[in-house]
């Protein structure tokens, strides 16, 4: 048995180690596109305002001058605006975000999250539209009609805002885009609503002299900040339909329908969505790896069409998702286990989330938080990892009696098994007691996994020292070397039966670990760290006070003597 889980380590070790290199190898893992650097690309006119001066209203907040009321109150959007001659950007502002809107096609342009930023912390703020998109920009909207469609992304809209930065006093605020063709009788609007400390945008598109069907895009990978190649969690377009979530990249274009709750873009710690308030179907598309846009398509209801929709465009903070109520929350995948989502995982891992956040309300510093609750989780298994170190001594005493039966029945294989199954019954030993307690530590041990993994309340988490964020692999390796070291001293004082090669050949597996946790995040190193530690001492007191030799011994022969009474 013991050769069988060595070579169940080994293999395991290599297929971790060699699948990601395997798929490079082979081609099915291109290369990422050029990362985003949290910069924006500014047109080259300058920013002003092209909307004229307006008197403000009661509570002080800025009303937008919208021309032919009338006509909008239809929701067409109004024919008779003047509209810019060349391309101008707006900018607004909230708590959270800092907005760009370009007339170019009524589109945005940039969007920052004030609260995020790149590595290293505090450099620049997190920038979710990707700038070398291939896709139409966000809130593109896009029709089967080759002229208009050109008409929709080309043409310069006339963009009217009521305010500049919102705050606690003046809470929510508005940005009108319009676009009108006389000639062809074509025009749009497009309405965003801001609020104070929120990163959900209401909007609202009318569009007029159009009869089929439409799309409102999110645009090139905006919300995708890093594509990584990470194995927990997918990244690309997820939309739930029929209260389905489906999480993938698809080869071409994609459409599903039925009842849209949402569609979305997604990375490990931010995304885009945008949730219709009414029928629409999803659209997913890539036009390369890595390259990929989302979508709904609205049907048309007559020459004059609207639709009213909320955009969430931000971080993926459980609290925040969970509030929309449209199971977004589920994005944060705490079920992950072996390239799948399982429940009982994800049960798991959602109370040991909320542990891990009620601990660090009070800690304030994630470092000590895992560092706590590892310790509580370690505490909660003192009982089963007792049980099963005492297995594994008793294996080891028992150890003479395992090889004179294997001797005596060597060439009978059916008697041989008859025999040492009566041994362990008689020795009252369970030659499993030693891995099935560790086979119940195992969801607990991969949900504290995920949730190290995969929340964004650890991204740029400070420890100490040099560990400045806890998301982030070590940087100078120490905490990966520490595991390591403490990993081979658990090897060393853990009781096993094997033979000296035997042994030998296992110590390749803190080596192999070590190389393994060098790239992993900081978190999660110095969760194991931890754990090791943890287990090294209770180890230690156990063979110093609780399972001495001598007592095993005596423990041995008194069996022995009460079986052959």
């Amino acid at each position: 048995m013991d050769k069988r889980v060595i070579v169940f380590l080994v293999l395991s070790l290599a297929i971790i180690l060699g699948f990601d290199f395997l798929m490079r190898q082979m081609g099915w893992l291109p290369e990422p596109p050029p990362a985003q650097d949290g910069s924006t690309q500014a047109p080259a006119s300058s920013e002003r305002d092209p909307a004229p001066a307006v008197p403000a209203g009661k509570d002080g907040v800025s009303t937008p001058n919208i021309a032919n009321q009338s006509s909008s109150k239809s929701g067409a959007p109004a024919s008779s605006i003047p509209l810019p001659s060349s391309e101008q950007t707006v900018t607004v502002e909230t708590d959270l975000v800092r907005v760009e809107f370009s007339n170019h096609g009524g589109v945005i342009r940039s969007w920052e999250l004030k609260r995020y930023h790149t590595s290293p912390p505090g450099e620049k703020p997190v920038q979710l539209v990707y700038q070398e998109g291939k896709f139409k920009e966000p809130l593109s909207i896009t029709v089967a009609n080759a002229d208009i469609d050109k008409m929709f992304r080309e043409g310069l809209y006339n963009i009217e805002k009521d305010f500049t930065k919102l705050d606690a006093t003046h809470p929510v605020g508005h940005v009108t885009m319009r676009f009108h063709d006389a000639a062809a009788h074509i025009g749009v609007e497009k309405r965003l609503t801001f609020h104070h400390d929120s990163y959900l945008v209401d909007m609202s598109f009318a569009i007029e002299g159009v009869t089929e069907s439409f799309d409102v895009g999110l645009g090139t990978n905006f919300g995708i900040v890093e594509w990584g190649d990470g194995f927990i969690g997918l990244i690309g377009s997820a939309s739930q339909v029929d209260n389905k979530i489906e999480k993938e990249t698809p080869e071409k274009e994609l459409e599903r329908k039925g009842a849209v709750q949402w569609v979305a873009l997604q990375d490990k710690y931010f995304l885009s969505v945008l949730i219709p308030k009414e029928g629409a179907a999803t659209l997913a598309k890539t036009e390369a790896p890595k390259i990929v846009s989302a979508g709904v398509r609205i049907a048309a209801s007559g020459a004059a069409s609207s639709v009213a929709l909320q955009l969430y465009a931000g971080p993926k903070e459980y609290d925040i998702l969970r509030s929309l109520g449209v199971g977004l929350e589920d994005m944060i995948d705490f079920g992950w286990f072996i390239y799948g989502s399982w429940t009982i995982v994800k049960s798991v891992a959602k109370p040991i989330f909320y542990v891990l956040r009620f601990i660090h309300d009070y800690v304030g510093n994630y470092g000590v938080t895992i560092i706590l609750l590892t310790c509580m989780i370690k505490i909660l298994f003192v009982p089963l990892q007792y049980k099963s170190y005492k297995s594994m001594k008793m294996m080891r005493v028992i150890q003479p009696k395992i090889k004179e039966v294997q001797e005596k029945y060597k060439g009978d294989r059916d008697r041989l098994n008859k025999e040492l199954m009566k041994l362990y019954r008689d020795q009252k030993v369970n030659p499993l007691g030693g891995f099935l307690p560790m086979f119940l530590q195992m969801p607990v041990f991969i949900s504290l996994f995920n949730v190290l993994y995969m929340t964004i309340d650890l991204r740029q988490a400070p420890f100490m020292l040099w560990v400045t964020d806890l998301s982030l692999q070590d940087p100078f390796y120490v905490l990966p070397v520490l595991m390591g070291v403490t990993m081979f001293i658990q090897q060393k004082i853990t009781p096993n039966t094997m033979d000296p090669t035997q042994a030998k050949i296992m110590l390749i597996l803190p080596v192999g670990m070590t190389f393994l946790f060098i790239n992993f995040p900081a978190g999660l190193v110095l969760y194991w760290l931890t754990n090791n530690t943890l287990t090294i001492t209770q180890q230690l007191v156990t063979d110093r006070f609780l399972l001495t030799d001598k007592a095993l011994a005596a423990a041995g022969a008194e069996q022995s003597s009460s079986t052959s009474a």
